[in-house]
């Protein structure tokens, strides 16, 4: 659902809130209206506050908030209670979502900027399938990039991600053992290990396999770190494939 129609109704829904905390009667069709659109997008709702999921209409409301002695308190709790999802509704995006997903949206690939933003739409709805997508988006990226130097369609269908990604660094000279200088092998050992970690990462963590007794479920932090290293290391490799010199 679009984020600034979203947001307009995040604010309508605040304001109706507090219109009835502080004397007011705000349409009940209305607030059942508003409150519907902000429930069925999956992307907000762990934001949404409980409040807002809890009363049904103005009236469950209204015996909630009254509660709370005086108003101005009552606008205080309201405001609060609104502001982490205002705050996400309110981001453009940070700078490496939009450099990464121009890089993505450039490359020859439907398939790479949708897993993207896939990826984007997950990190906080959905922690354990963005860690997928972004392992997916790496796995993507290198075969694409195999088959482009390679000039034929990719067959090696039980590659891991780090065999895809060991063939894709070779193809573009990016495997530290085919540098000399000391920092380059430095740092492009330590994207092999990116690589490689987000490989576990989503073997551990992942919604595409099962987990034990114990299961390990990841916070939108992690699902933030993953996707951010996935696209930057993408967005790496399709820039040094765009530049190598063509024939």
């Amino acid at each position: 659902m679009d984020r600034h129609f979203l947001l307009e109704q995040a604010e309508s829904m605040q304001n109706m809130m507090v219109d009835r905390a502080t004397g007011g009667m705000p349409s009940d069709f209305e607030y059942a209206k508003v409150r519907s659109s902000l429930l069925s997008d999956a992307g907000i709702t762990p934001l949404v506050p409980q409040m807002v999921k809890t009363c049904r209409s103005t009236g469950q409301f209204w015996a909630s908030i009254k509660k709370i002695d005086q108003y101005e308190p009552r606008r205080q709790y309201i405001w609060n209670e609104f502001r982490l999802l205002l705050d996400k509704l309110e981001e453009v995006g940070s700078p490496s979502d939009s450099a990464i997903g121009e890089t993505l949206e450039k490359f020859d690939s439907a398939h790479v900027h949708a897993a993207w933003q896939k990826t984007l739409d997950r990190r906080t709805s959905d922690p354990e399938g963005a860690i997928t997508m972004a392992k997916s988006l790496v796995e993507s990226v290198c075969k694409h990039i195999i088959e482009q130097v390679e000039g034929q369609e990719y067959t090696g269908k039980s590659d891991d991600l780090p065999a895809l990604y060991r063939k894709a660094s070779l193809a573009l000279n990016l495997s530290p053992e085919q540098h000399m200088e000391e920092t380059f092998k430095r740092i492009l050992g330590g994207c092999s290990n990116i690589v490689t970690g987000l490989g576990e990462l989503r073997n551990k963590v992942g919604d595409a396999h099962g987990q034990g007794p114990r299961p390990i479920k990841p916070k939108p932090r992690h699902a933030e770190l993953a996707v951010n290293l996935a696209g930057t290391m993408a967005a790496f490799l399709i820039a040094t494939l765009e530049a190598r010199p063509h024939p």
